[in-house]
């Protein structure tokens, strides 16, 4: 069991729960304001992504990811941001019958292009989804081949940003400890076991230690699971020795039938984690932990 814990928060996501709850955050002055809500409720760091104002649909665009950043600095809370990168790695096939040429919602871009906001703002952790995945949607595969991710590792290496890698499935963690083997991950490794999202790990306690077991030594990990799951996986996260992550990113719900805020998911899983008897990290334990550079 780990007894020192910290809490991640992922604030708003890139999928369609702002169309399910008001309470997701959609512009970059809402965004920055849940990663400071967070951190004030628990969390030692925040996890973005940003999203159209207009429309609430996920985007990429460096301009938002630099109003955010900004706002958070700016205000005088204590957070570690943790960029996502994992955007632009999306094909949409045409249909089961015709499936090129490729539906128009398909966003596949660079290396490069993916990490133009991470090099500009420079946050202490951004992530590095390590696999390639079917999602639920009928056509719809999350890219990323092993050469972008060698690309996407040695940027995020020489920016002097530590990357969370982001681990749906035994096979994610295969490639993580490729990438580090290679040495374009530096120690200490971070990763994130993301559970229960169709199609890749389930959210059942056999899959979850099938990756725990095989995570190295020295390594510092986190874990989640999605919808009502959530909460019950701070406990599960901490029983098998990992971190914690929560947030709207994942689950829209405090109780059955009662929309939760950011800070409500990260009070309520300090309130799990201090019944449990752990110690919950604060940003700066986090950022010696992690050898983070702050900026």
């Amino acid at each position: 069991m780990n007894r020192d814990v910290f809490i991640t928060c992922a604030v708003t996501g890139s999928g369609q729960s702002h169309k399910k709850s008001d309470l997701v955050p959609i512009t970059p002055r809402q965004i920055a304001e849940a990663c400071i809500e967070a951190a004030n409720a628990g969390a030692a760091i925040a996890h973005v992504h940003v999203r159209d104002p207009q429309t609430g649909a996920p985007s990429r665009d460096p301009a938002l990811y630099r109003e955010v950043v900004d706002r958070v600095r700016s205000a005088g809370t204590d957070v570690v941001l943790n960029l996502t990168a994992g955007m632009g790695g999306d094909i949409v096939l045409g249909s089961a019958e015709a499936p090129l040429p490729l539906s128009p919602q398909s966003d596949l871009i660079g290396a490069s292009e993916r990490l133009v906001h991470v090099e500009e703002l420079l946050p202490e952790i951004c992530t590095l989804d390590c696999g390639t995945m079917n999602f639920a949607e009928a056509d719809y595969v999350m890219t990323n081949t092993p050469g972008t991710l060698r690309a996407m590792a040695a940027r995020i290496q020489a920016a002097g940003v530590r990357p969370e890698i982001e681990v749906f499935d035994t096979g994610h963690l295969w490639l993580a400890k490729t990438l580090v083997e290679e040495g374009l991950i530096d120690d200490p490794v971070m990763i994130q076991l993301c559970m229960g999202i169709a199609y890749g790990a389930p959210a059942d306690p056999n899959s979850l230690m099938a990756m725990v077991n095989n995570i190295p030594p020295g390594w510092v990990y986190s874990m989640f699971s999605i919808g009502r799951m959530q909460l019950p996986y701070v406990a599960q996260a901490a029983l098998a020795g990992g971190n914690v992550r929560v947030g709207l990113e994942d689950n829209i719900w405090l109780d059955k039938g009662v929309p939760a805020r950011n800070g409500d998911l990260v009070e309520r899983a300090a309130t799990i984690l201090n019944a449990m008897g752990c110690r919950i990290l604060g940003p700066q334990e986090v950022r010696d932990t992690l050898k983070l550079t702050r900026r």
